[in-house]
C-alpha cells in the first residue's frame, strides 16, 4: 500500500441532504479509515463533494416546486453541514462550480482530442408531448440484465449499466402515462470493448482487493460484450459539451466518474498544503499518491469499469485506483433510503437528537458491508445504551476511583493484552479486510471484558492502561469521547511500565445544545430538509 493515500468517497447528488444510507455506506467508512491511516503515520487526504449535474436534481426540484439550481445550491450546503455534524472530516469538497466544470471538460476533451471517443447513434425514449429525450432520473423501466424495475443509467439491483434505450417497457417518471417512442440520436461514446484487455488484466490483479459482491458483478460485466459508454447526453441539464456533432448536449453525469476523482484529489491535496500547477497533478501516475475509493455497490460500473476504462484511455497519464471498498444498501423500514422519494432519516436531524459518537457507533454496528442492513431508531437507542454507553460509563467509574493515584505499575501481562487488542483492531481497519462492523464488534467485546473485570488497588494501573488503550483503538469511531479524554488515535504496541489514572469522560444518550461550546452548536442544529410528507 502506498504511504500517500488519496481516499475518495463519490459525491452524492445535490438533490437533498445526506441521509443515513449515505453516511452508513461510504462516508463513515472513508472517514474511519482515513483517521486510522493517519494515526499509523501515513499521509492521507479525504475528498468528497456534491454533484449537481444528475437529472435527479431536476426531478426532485419539480416534485418540490423549486428551481433546480436553488435546490442544488441549498443541498450542497446541507451536505457539507451534515458531514460536519456527524464528524466526517473531509479535506477536499467538489461542487458544481466553474473550476469543477473545467476539470470535467479538460478530462473529456483530452479523450476527444486523441480520438478515443466516437460519434454513434444511440436510442433514447422520446416524449412526443414534451419533445424531450429521456434518460436516468427522467425514465424508469425494467433492467435488461436482471429485470428489476428502476431508473436508467445503472441498475441499483445488479449493478449493470442500464442504457435508456434498453429499458423494458420504459415510462416517464414525470408522467407514466406519457406515450414514449424510441428515437436515435448521435452522442459521443467511449467504446469500452476497445479496453477489454486492459480491464481484464487490471481487475484480475485487483480481485483479491474487492469485496465478493463487487468482484462477482465485475466478472459478470467482463463476461458480456462491453457497451459503448455514452459520454454525452441529448438533454439540457448538466455541463455543456462543447464538441463537434453534439451541439446542445451535456456531459453524461455518470461519465463524470472519470474526471470527478481528479477534481476531488486536487482540492484534497491543496487542503493538505500542495501548490498545483495543474488540477490533475495529484491524480497523475507519477504523483506518488495511491487512490482508495469507498463507494456504494450501485456505483460499481461507473466507478470501476467506466472509470478504469477512461483512465486507461488516457494511456498512462493517470494513476489507477489501488483499492475499492464497496458497500451494500442501508435500508429504512426494509426499503432503500431515497432522497428523491423523501424516504429517509436525515443525518442532520439525527445529529440534533443523538450524540454523534453514538450515531457513528451504531452505523458501524449495522454497516451494510456484505448485505443490506436496516436502520431503526428504537434499535439504535437499545444497542448504543446496552453495548456502549452503560458499559463505558461503568468502566469510567471504576477508573475514576483511582484517579490521581500513582504512578501505578502496568504489568507485562497488561502491556501484552493492549498489544493484542491493537492487533485485533488493525485487522478490522486495514485493507482489504476493512470492516466497520467488526471494529464495532471488537470494541464491544473488549469493553464488556473491562466492564466485567473487578478492580483492586493492585491492578488499577493495568485496568486504566487497558481502558485507555481501548479508547485509542476506538478513537477513529468514537471521535468526541477520545478527544475529551485527551487520547490520540493509534494502536498500542505495548505501553508504559507505569501510569497515573485520571478521570475519564462519560457518554450520554442525549444532546444538550446549551451545554456545548459555541463552536459545536452548529453541528447539532436541525437544518432545512427537502423531504416532504
Amino acid at each position: 500500500m502506498s504511504e500517500k493515500l488519496m481516499v475518495l468517497s463519490p459525491a452524492p447528488t445535490a438533490n437533498g441532504d445526506l441521509h443515513l444510507g449515505h453516511i452508513a455506506g461510504p462516508f463513515l467508512a472513508a472517514d474511519v479509515f482515513t483517521r486510522y491511516a493517519r494515526a499509523m503515520g501515513r499521509e492521507v487526504v479525504l475528498g468528497t463533494g456534491a454533484q449537481d449535474s444528475p437529472t435527479y436534481v431536476v426531478t426532485t426540484a419539480d416534485r418540490l416546486g423549486v428551481d433546480p439550481r436553488e435546490l442544488a445550491e441549498r443541498s450542497t450546503k446541507q451536505i457539507e453541514a451534515t458531514l460536519d455534524a456527524v464528524g466526517i472530516a473531509y479535506d477536499g469538497f467538489t461542487r458544481g462550480d466553474e473550476r469543477y466544470a473545467d476539470v470535467v471538460l479538460d478530462f473529456v476533451g483530452r479523450l476527444h482530442a486523441t480520438g478515443k471517443l466516437r460519434l454513434k447513434p444511440m436510442p433514447y425514449p422520446y416524449s412526443t408531448r414534451t419533445g424531450e429525450y429521456l434518460m436516468d432520473g427522467y425514465v424508469r423501466g425494467g433492467c435488461p440484465v436482471c429485470l428489476a424495475d428502476g431508473c436508467a443509467g445503472v441498475c441499483e439491483s445488479c449493478g449493470h449499466p442500464c442504457a435508456p434505450g434498453e429499458l423494458i417497457e420504459p415510462r416517464s417518471t414525470a408522467d407514466p402515462d406519457d406515450p414514449l417512442e424510441l428515437r436515435e440520436v448521435e452522442v459521443l461514446v467511449l467504446p469500452l470493448e476497445e479496453h477489454r484487455a486492459g480491464l481484464r488484466a487490471y481487475f484480475e490483479r485487483m480481485r483479491p482487493r474487492l469485496r465478493p459482491h463487487m468482484a462477482q458483478a465485475i466478472a459478470e460485466m467482463l463476461d458480456r460484450p462491453l457497451p459503448d459508454y455514452p459520454m454525452t447526453y441529448p438533454t439540457r441539464w448538466g455541463i455543456r459539451a462543447p464538441f463537434p456533432g453534439v451541439a446542445g448536449q451535456v456531459v453524461n453525469p455518470n461519465a463524470e466518474a472519470g474526471p470527478w476523482p481528479v477534481a476531488a484529489a486536487a482540492l484534497a491535496a491543496e487542503a493538505g498544503g500542495a501548490v498545483l500547477a495543474r488540477d490533475d497533478e495529484p491524480f497523475r501516475a507519477d504523483s506518488g499518491w495511491g487512490v482508495v475509493l469507498f463507494h456504494g455497490f450501485d456505483n460499481t460500473f461507473p466507478f470501476a469499469i467506466a472509470l478504469v476504462a477512461m483512465l486507461l484511455a488516457h494511456e498512462g497519464r493517470y494513476a489507477l485506483p489501488e483499492w475499492f471498498v464497496a458497500n451494500e444498501f442501508y435500508e429504512l423500514e426494509t426499503e432503500k433510503f431515497s432522497t428523491s422519494r423523501g424516504h429517509a432519516v436525515w443525518g442532520c436531524d439525527l445529529a440534533a437528537e443523538a450524540p454523534r459518537d453514538l450515531i457513528r457507533f451504531h452505523l458501524a454496528v449495522t454497516s451494510p458491508e456484505h448485505q443490506r442492513t436496516d436502520f431503526s431508531r428504537a434499535v439504535m437507542d437499545r444497542i448504543t445504551t446496552s453495548r456502549l454507553v452503560d458499559p463505558w460509563n461503568r468502566v469510567a467509574a471504576k477508573a475514576e476511583a483511582f484517579a490521581g493515584a500513582g504512578p501505578l505499575p502496568v504489568s507485562a501481562r497488561s502491556r501484552a493484552a493492549a498489544a493484542r487488542m491493537g492487533e485485533r483492531f488493525a485487522a478490522c481497519y486495514e485493507l482489504p479486510a476493512f470492516s466497520l462492523h467488526r471494529a464495532a464488534g471488537t470494541l464491544t467485546e473488549h469493553l464488556a471484558r473491562l466492564d466485567r473485570r473487578p478492580v483492586s488497588a493492585e491492578d488499577a494501573g493495568d485496568f486504566f492502561h487497558e481502558a485507555e488503550a481501548l479508547l485509542r483503538c476506538a478513537a477513529p469511531i468514537l471521535i468526541d469521547l477520545a478527544e475529551r479524554a485527551g487520547v490520540e488515535p493509534g494502536l498500542p504496541d505495548g505501553g508504559p511500565e507505569t501510569i497515573t489514572p485520571r478521570p475519564l469522560p462519560r457518554l450520554s444518550t442525549t444532546v444538550t445544545v446549551a451545554g456545548l461550546p459555541d463552536g459545536d452548536r452548529d453541528a447539532v442544529t436541525p437544518r432545512l430538509s427537502t423531504a416532504v410528507a
